[in-house]
């Protein structure tokens, strides 16, 4: 009976390696072949059969990318919307989480249904209402149209983000600086925003991703090539007659870097900020 369940229990473990090593194969190989094919030239990209190693490393899609002041734009434009959405958003979903677990007030439970009812609003379908408020606020084709209209995107969950990890944090804290004389402001800056950097990581990066990633709205409130962001870049060099596929996976392995270095930093604080405003 035992070597029943011996042989049963290493088959279950068998198969269960077999399928962890192929969803490990499946998503890993679109990152390697992306990274292989930015060091091809664009011939042996279109080689049948395909190469898995280039047959002669070449740096010339890199090259063509970073001697662009065009494409040098795109990098630009992403960065700056990303990290201005990302300030924004981390100062208003701090300040609005302290007021949300801090504070009792009327409409408290009203605004907190109307938070989390925003994310259940597909954004494609937003998109018409903001072009028509875009145009019409003469802002189309400027940073402030992405960064406010990212805006709307990314504080619904920031501020739900924040205010479960400012949750857990004890309102003794607080308490303590209200017996010193200080008040609530004093309290957040110097007491709990120091305490909470996990959550603002956590909230930070979420909001770069988000922003960084972005297609449809950049593609639809943006017009000149001086105002296009990476995603939009590395489908312009989708030409009418040709590809530039190596350029292509170029672009997408420079544009991958910010967002793996991001990760890797600051990967301790984001899994706890992500995770304690669950633990109660």
């Amino acid at each position: 009976m035992r070597k029943r369940h011996t042989t049963k229990d290493r088959l279950i473990t068998v198969a269960l390696h077999v399928a962890l090593a192929a969803g490990l194969f499946f998503a890993a190989f679109p990152i390697y072949w992306m990274l292989t094919s930015s060091f091809k030239s664009n011939t042996e990209i279109f080689a049948l059969p395909p190469t898995i190693l280039p047959k002669a490393f070449t740096l010339e899609a890199y090259a063509a990318i970073l001697g662009d002041p065009v494409k040098l734009r795109f990098f630009f434009n992403s960065y700056f919307v990303a990290f201005a959405v990302t300030v924004l958003t981390v100062l208003i979903a701090l300040l609005a989480a302290y007021g949300f677990s801090r504070f009792n007030f009327r409409g408290k439970g009203s605004l907190n249904t109307l938070i989390i009812s925003t994310q259940t609003i597909p954004p494609i379908t937003l998109l018409i209402p903001f072009f028509g408020l875009v145009v019409s606020y003469r802002i189309f084709d400027t940073y402030i149209a992405l960064i406010l209209t990212y805006l709307v995107f990314t504080l619904p969950y920031a501020i739900l983000l924040m205010t479960g990890y400012l949750n857990t944090l004890p309102r003794d804290l607080d308490e303590a600086v209200a017996v010193d004389g200080g008040t609530s402001w004093t309290a957040l800056w110097r007491v709990i925003v120091p305490i909470s950097l996990p959550g603002i990581v956590a909230t930070s990066v979420y909001t770069f991703l988000l922003c960084w990633n972005e297609f449809l709205f950049a593609l639809t409130l943006t017009k000149s090539t001086s105002m296009r962001t990476v995603p939009i870049g590395i489908q312009l060099l989708m030409g009418q007659h040709a590809f530039e596929w190596n350029q292509m996976m170029a672009m997408s392995v420079l544009g991958s870097l910010p967002l793996l270095l991001i990760y890797l930093i600051a990967q301790r604080f984001f899994l706890a900020g992500m995770t304690a405003g669950s633990v109660k």
